[in-house]
C-alpha cells in the first residue's frame, strides 16, 4: 500500500518522436502538485531508434514487437535506476499503436518487469482500461495540466499545447476544483506535429529532426497541400479524439515533388493549422496557449503557431515549468492517482462516458 500524504513518484515517457526516454520525480498527494524533483534523460540510439520504429502499428505478438519491448524495457530500466528515493513510479510504455475504436491501444514494455528489476511499485497499462470503457485512450496528461494550471494560480482558461510526435491540446479552466468535474477540461489530439517532420528528414537528409526548425524556416510553404491536408475527416469529429501517429502518413507523400526546405516548411505549416483548426472547439477563448514537447524548439513551429492563433503563444517555461519533462512528470502525478482510486480520465478527456482510473500496479515479487 502506498503510504498517506504526499509522496515522491517518478514518471517516464517515451514518446512517438522517438528520441529517447524522460524521466521526473514530482512531490504530489495525487491531488496537489507540491514539488518538483531531478530529472533524467537517456537517448535511444540510432539502432535502437531503428528496432521500435519498425514495429510502429503492430500489436503484441507480431514481428519484432518482443524485441522493441526488451529496447524499451532495458532504456527505461537503465534511467530510472539512477533515481533514489522513489516511493512509485509511472511507467508509459511506448505506443506502438492505437485504435480505440478497432484494436485497442498497445504500449511496448512490462511494467510489472521493471518492477521486479527495479524493486519498486509500478504502475503501468495507462490507457486499456479507458478505451476498454468507451473511451479514446488519450491524451492522459489533461489531469496533470489542470493541477499544474491551478499551480500555478492562473485563474481564467488557458491551453497546454503538447508537440510531440502527435500534437494535443489541454483546455483547462482551472476554476473548478477537480480535473474530472465537468467543464474543468476538453483534450484531444490536434494533428500530426514533429512526426512527418522528422519522418522527411530521416527519408532525405538522414537526420533525425529539423534542428532548431532551421530547414523549415528557408523553405516556403505550399498553402494547396496545408489546404488539401485539412480537408482529413479527422478535423471533423468533435472532440474528444485521438489519433495513431501513423493515421497521417499520407501527408508525406502530398510533399513528395517539393525540395526539403518546401517540403519541411508545408509539414510544419500543417502542423500549425491542425492546432488552430483544433482551437475552434475550445469552450471559451484562452488567453494564452502555453507548448510543451519537442515541438516548441522548432522557432518554425512557433512563429507558423503565432501567426495563426487568436492567443499568445508560450513555451511552458514562462510559467516556470519544463517543457521537456512535462509529460514524464504527468506518469509521475497519475501513478499516484491510479494507486489511491483516483480517476485519470474523464469524458472532457477521452471521452470515456464517465471518470475512471485506469493503469495497473505491480510490486516487487509479484510475477512479471
Amino acid at each position: 500500500m502506498l503510504r498517506g500524504g504526499a509522496v515522491w513518484a517518478l514518471g517516464t515517457m517515451s514518446g512517438t518522436s522517438l528520441d529517447g526516454v524522460d524521466a521526473a520525480m514530482l512531490l504530489t498527494d495525487g491531488s496537489r502538485v507540491l514539488e518538483f524533483g531531478p530529472t533524467a534523460y537517456r537517448p535511444y540510439s540510432e539502432a535502437e531508434r531503428a528496432v521500435i520504429r519498425a514495429t510502429f502499428g503492430r500489436w503484441p505478438g507480431e514481428p519484432g514487437v518482443a524485441e522493441a519491448a526488451e529496447v524499451v524495457e532495458t532504456a527505461h530500466a537503465e534511467l530510472m535506476a539512477r533515481f533514489s528515493g522513489v516511493e512509485i513510479a509511472g511507467f508509459h510504455g511506448q505506443t506502438l499503436a492505437h485504435e480505440p475504436r478497432g484494436r485497442g491501444t498497445h504500449q511496448a514494455g512490462n511494467g510489472a518487469l521493471l518492477a521486479e528489476v527495479l524493486g519498486m511499485p509500478v504502475v503501468w497499462d495507462f490507457r486499456s482500461s479507458d478505451v476498454e470503457l468507451g473511451g479514446q485512450g488519450a491524451p492522459l496528461a489533461p489531469f496533470y495540466h489542470h493541477a499544474l494550471a491551478r499551480h500555478a494560480g492562473e485563474a481564467l482558461p488557458v491551453a497546454f499545447l503538447n508537440l510531440g510526435g502527435v500534437g494535443n491540446v489541454t483546455w483547462v479552466d482551472p476554476r473548478h476544483a477537480a480535473p474530472e468535474e465537468p467543464g474543468a477540461l476538453l483534450a484531444f489530439d490536434t494533428g500530426p506535429a514533429n512526426a512527418p517532420v522528422n519522418d522527411l528528414m530521416l527519408a532525405r537528409l538522414g537526420q533525425a529532426q529539423d534542428e532548431g526548425g532551421a530547414l523549415a524556416a528557408a523553405g516556403r510553404v505550399d498553402a494547396a497541400v496545408v489546404t488539401a491536408f485539412l480537408e482529413h475527416p479527422y478535423f471533423y469529429r468533435m472532440p474528444p479524439k485521438s489519433l495513431d501517429r501513423n493515421d497521417f502518413h499520407g501527408i508525406l507523400d502530398a510533399v513528395r515533388e517539393l525540395s526539403d526546405a518546401d517540403a519541411a516548411a508545408t509539414l510544419v505549416a500543417a502542423a500549425a493549422a491542425a492546432v488552430a483548426r483544433g482551437a475552434e472547439h475550445f469552450p471559451a477563448p484562452v488567453a494564452r496557449v502555453l507548448v510543451t514537447g519537442g515541438g516548441r524548439r522548432n522557432a518554425a513551429m512557433m512563429e507558423a503557431l503565432a501567426s495563426r492563433m487568436a492567443a499568445e503563444v508560450q513555451p511552458v517555461e514562462a510559467l516556470g515549468f519544463d517543457g521537456d519533462m512535462l509529460e514524464a512528470q504527468a506518469f509521475a502525478y497519475l501513478a499516484v492517482r491510479v494507486a489511491r482510486g483516483l480517476p485519470t480520465s474523464a469524458p472532457g478527456t477521452t471521452g470515456v462516458a464517465a471518470a475512471v482510473g485506469g493503469g495497473k500496479v505491480s510490486r516487487p515479487g509479484e510475477s512479471a
